[in-house]
């Protein structure tokens, strides 16, 4: 998720002039004064009457007439349809107003930025601008800002969220959602007075959440007194197990003091202050998001947001009751398609807009979000094998690498390459780690021929060697039982008086002492192989091995086929041969014989 936040703050000054004032990040704010919209706000009652008037009859606050949506009269429609043109024409011309023209540009050049990164990193809809709004007034925050149209101005792709915040919070979010683990969310649901309601539409919504949230219902009874349901909502919310979501279903209203009020059974009423203590037990048992599918809720989200909840949408109008369930339909669909709760409110809202706005017009404008601006946007977390599974594969990007690097790796120099760094890695890593085996005896001796053993054999010339005193070196080998001799020295040209008396040692060992022989050998640039002369009879393949000297000398490939041309130089075969006489040897392993034949395969 690529995103950024601005906070935007809107002070009305003496029924005068508005102050607004964004900033983002630390320190970075820019200013602009505005006169104060006496014009707009006529507009805005004329379209509120308009509204109540179209609306008037099953809205989910307390009113004297109640029943189901009926045809209005076309002067209603037409005058609804009026009042908002000319609502919404006068708010974006006042927004639009020149002395705002840096807070829109710099909002519009943060989304371009937003754009461009989310371009580079290939993402294409993971990205948004989030604003913070906050009003002083509660003239200003019935406004539908959710409206202002920043992005089109400057042509922007970004998706520009106006999410609204209280003036006044005095208790910081703790995330105790994000720390409590539930294997499904848990949702307490509060269903209020129903008169002329009818909450059946809502209880089948909600059920379309069964799979993926535990879903508790209270509300009145018939016969329950007002003691009773108020005990037992408050109740609930303090359950042991904790909740991560509170639905609320009903009347409601805004009050001054009070935090608003929920009619929770016929002529029984609750206000948010009643509930607050019960409230701050949920938010610290994991309560992150709470909705209020009912009419007027400014100032129940602004308490509780001021509690410390995460986020609030509410209505900040009457809402009709079929609107209201037409939105929670859309609402929870996009939630459970693990959609965050800003972006499954605009969902629902553009449906409404899009889809139905002949049906029910301006409700598209009514939903807002409140949230505490130090917190997470709660979505539902996807949980179960199933989502397991899907992320142990790989992401379209992650599996076109995939493929791509496979089919390099098909590639046999390729394939070398890699396979090499990869030992080298792990070489350092065992070296480092200190996992190599520590032996107390060496399993090799080296035997180097010095300039004193040289003299005291009485050698003048010292290329070639001489044969008989390399033949009584490997005779001394040889009653020292030496398992494998490896002699590093070339015989590539035949020595007449000394090429006998090696041979003879060396039958010797192989015969009384089963010892196998490396023998040096080099490939030279034409590819032709140099090592013991056949006509010196030193060495045949029926007791000898033989291991280039002239491989690289960093690391030592490991063995691919049974061709050694390139995988089996010298140090290699003696290392090879000296691990197989640790075991018993089976019975079809090659023993070193006296007999000429082919070449043992290393």
């Amino acid at each position: 998720m690529i995103n950024s936040v601005f906070r935007l703050k809107v002070q009305q000054v003496h029924q005068v002039s508005c102050l607004f004032e964004l900033s983002r990040g630390k320190g970075k704010q820019l200013s602009a004064i505005l006169p104060y919209p006496k014009q707009l706000f006529k507009f805005y009652q004329q379209w509120q009457q308009a509204y109540l008037n179209f609306y008037k009859t099953a809205l989910r606050a307390r009113v004297a007439e109640t029943g189901t949506l009926k045809p209005n009269s076309d002067d209603w429609h037409r005058k609804l349809v009026e009042g908002e043109a000319k609502l919404l024409y006068e708010f974006h011309q006042w927004l639009q107003n020149q002395e705002l023209y840096e807070l829109r540009k710099e909002i519009a050049r943060t989304a371009h930025e937003i754009t461009e990164k989310a371009a580079k990193e290939n993402r294409t809809n993971s990205y948004h601008l989030d604003i913070f709004l906050t009003c002083n007034s509660i003239e200003l925050e019935r406004l539908p800002w959710e409206s202002w149209e920043i992005a089109s101005e400057f042509g922007s792709k970004t998706s520009i969220r106006l999410t609204r915040t209280p003036f006044n919070i005095r208790t910081e979010t703790d995330y105790n959602g994000h720390k409590i683990k539930r294997s499904r969310i848990r949702i307490l649901t509060i269903l209020g007075d129903d008169t002329g309601l009818n909450f059946q539409a809502d209880r089948e919504a909600l059920s379309s959440l069964q799979k993926r949230a535990e879903i508790e219902f209270v509300g009145w009874q018939p016969g329950q007194t007002p003691e009773t349901i108020k005990t037992q909502i408050q109740e609930r919310l303090i359950d042991e197990r904790g909740w991560d979501v509170l639905f609320f279903a009903g009347h409601s209203n805004e009050t001054v003091f009070t935090g608003g009020e929920l009619a929770i059974a016929p002529g029984v009423s609750i206000t948010v202050k009643e509930i607050a203590p019960q409230l701050e037990i949920a938010k610290a048992k994991g309560l992150q998001f709470a909705l209020f599918n009912s009419c007027s809720g400014l100032s129940i989200a602004n308490s509780l947001i001021d509690l410390g909840l995460s986020q609030v949408a509410v209505m900040r109008e009457p809402i009709h009751n079929q609107v209201a369930q037409v939105f929670l339909v859309w609402f929870l669909q996009s939630l459970a398609e693990y959609k965050d709760v800003h972006d499954a409110l605009m969902a629902a809202c553009e449906h409404l807009k899009q889809k139905q706005n002949l049906t029910y017009p301006s409700a598209y404008l009514i939903p807002s979000l409140f949230s505490h601006p130090d917190a997470p946007l709660f979505r539902i977390k996807p949980w179960g094998w199933k989502h397991r599974l899907k992320h142990l594969f790989p992401t379209r990007l992650e599996a076109i690498a995939l493929s791509a690097v496979t089919v390099v790796s098909l590639i046999s120099p390729v394939e070398n390459f890699l396979l090499e760094g990869r030992i080298l890695v792990q070489s350092i890593y065992r070296d480092v780690t200190g996992q190599l085996p520590t032996v107390t005896i060496p399993p090799v001796r080296l035997v180097q021929i010095d300039e004193r053993s040289i003299i005291e054999a009485g050698i003048s010339d010292r290329n070639p060697m001489n044969r008989s005193y390399l033949a009584s070196i490997i005779d001394q080998l040889t009653t020292k039982d030496a398992q494998v001799i490896g002699i590093d020295y070339l015989f590539d040209r035949p020595q007449p008086e000394g090429d006998s008396v090696l041979t003879k040692s060396v039958r010797t060992a192989v015969e009384e002492k089963g010892i196998w022989f490396i023998f040096a050998a080099i490939l030279n640039p034409e590819g032709k192989e140099i090592g013991v002369e056949a006509k010196t009879g030193i060495a045949q393949p029926g007791w000898s091995l033989q291991g280039y000297t002239n491989a690289l000398p960093q690391y030592v490939r490991l063995p691919a086929s049974t061709d050694c041309t390139q995988t089996c130089p010298f140090a290699y075969l003696l290392a090879m041969v000296w691990a197989l006489h640790q075991q018993p040897f089976p019975s079809d392993l090659p023993q070193p014989q006296l007999f000429e034949g082919r070449s043992q395969k290393a």
